[in-house]
């Protein structure tokens, strides 16, 4: 928790990163919407700052598990608001795998609602890490990684 004065220092490098990653979250099986969420349960931390060599930026992901099922609920959500507007890939998919595993599940082969919400995880921590070597490179490109590494290094 003591690192996040680090954070507020770069509240405009992040807002720029944001925008330059868009892209990445729209070919991502998440929506901007599901992205938020997943953002706000990620914690960023400078593993290693005393070490020039080896501090890097990391995505603290041990929030996540407790929204990843709430990340149907706001695709859910969406997909009512778009109506029949032809939705993205994510949403057709999910729509016809949800009934086939529904009723595999009732069945008692299984289903997949597990194994659905562990590759979720998987995908948006994998997404966060992608996200925290972004916003260390943007630093280093601007110059502000080693103050910002040197202030975690400090002690803020």
């Amino acid at each position: 928790m003591s690192d996040t004065s680090w954070t507020d220092r770069i509240v405009g490098e992040r807002m720029t990163v944001d925008q330059e990653f868009a892209a990445r979250i729209r070919e991502s099986q998440f929506s901007n919407q599901q992205w938020s969420l997943i953002m706000t349960a990620t914690e960023f931390e400078i593993e290693h700052p005393e070490d020039p060599d080896r501090a890097q930026i990391v995505a603290n992901t041990d929030n996540l598990d407790g929204i990843i099922p709430e990340l149907e609920n706001v695709q859910t959500g969406m997909g009512a608001m778009a109506g029949q507007s032809g939705g993205g890939a994510s949403g057709s998919s999910s729509s016809s795998g949800g009934v086939f595993d529904s009723i595999m599940g009732a069945l008692g082969m299984g289903g997949n609602g597990g194994s659905v919400e562990k590759e979720r995880l998987e995908a948006a921590e994998r997404l966060t890490q992608e996200y925290a070597t972004e916003l260390q490179s943007h630093l280093e490109s601007k110059g502000r990684w080693e103050s910002v590494r040197q202030t975690v290094a400090d002690g803020n």
